[in-house]
């Protein structure tokens, strides 16, 4: 299924219909020839007939997992002049992604495998120019290793995938590290910011204040944590003392996303 929301930037959610429900929206980005991200490969279909008679120069990938690389295939072959950018360590994944990023049942069902693409490298403080804008690159780890954001210092646009969506994380994916999290927000926190364009959730006007409570709270909650743990708290027992009692993300994940893989991203991160 595929949502659009025409404007200066155009908002493009996708996601899987499972009996009449949306469980997960995934957002990319059109402006002037450049998309940021390409959403899951449920909705690839869809994205490729509404991008059919678009300009596409770029597709600029935030990272490169499988919700947001989903129509990077189907685009490459649509619009043989486009150039597909991300970070240099998640070129193996479009080219590869079955081999290179194995999917659990849930991301599966959720996202759907993204087709094979053909991308290149692109380096921190990199200027990507295209009909009188130019977009930064701006590497910031944690999600995942390859993350980057999109900074249009005119316009004070900020692009940031998952490395900002909202809410009070109470949970978190074994392979994410929660400290590079806080400091790629801090290092997006200190631009000059207009509009926020995230991966999923709603777009925030002026979003500072709301970078500046989110990682508070992330340093905060990692504070709660290292002191109960040097009192020798089990991993297990700061989870329900800290977070409560079992999260719907727990179960709708398989345990992917749990309490106590924050709690540990907190803890072997200064260990």
């Amino acid at each position: 299924m595929l949502k659009l929301q025409k404007g200066e930037v155009t908002r493009i959610d996708s996601a899987r219909t499972i009996a009449g429900r949306i469980f997960y929206w995934s957002t990319a980005y059109y402006v002037d020839g450049l998309l940021v991200d390409t959403g899951c490969a449920h909705s690839a279909q869809e994205l490729a007939d509404v991008m059919r008679g678009e300009k596409l120069e770029f597709i600029i990938n935030t990272h490169t997992h499988e919700d947001h690389i989903g129509a990077n295939g189907i685009l490459q072959e649509l619009h043989e002049k486009v150039e597909i950018c991300a970070h240099p360590t998640g070129l193996p994944v479009l080219e590869n992604p079955r081999q290179t990023q194995p999917l659990q049942f849930y991301r599966q069902v959720f996202w759907g495998w993204p087709q094979p693409s053909i991308g290149s490298g692109v380096r921190d403080g990199q200027l990507i120019e295209i009909s009188g804008k130019s977009f930064e690159v701006i590497y910031t780890p944690g999600h995942s290793p390859d993350h980057i954001c999109l900074y249009e210092q005119q316009r004070g646009w900020l692009f940031s995938g998952d490395l900002f969506v909202g809410g009070k994380d109470r949970a978190l994916r074994a392979d994410n590290d929660i400290y590079q999290i806080i400091a790629s927000l801090k290092r997006i926190a200190g631009l000059q910011l207009t509009r926020l364009f995230p991966g999923s959730a709603r777009i925030r006007e002026n979003p500072h204040q709301e970078l500046l409570d989110k990682i508070d709270y992330l340093e905060e909650i990692g504070d709660r944590v290292i002191t109960l743990h040097k009192r020798g708290w089990s991993a297990r027992a700061i989870s329900r003392k800290v977070f409560g009692g079992p999260l719907l993300i727990e179960f709708a994940t398989m345990g992917d996303f749990t309490r106590m893989g924050l709690v540990k991203s907190y803890i072997y991160s200064v260990e």
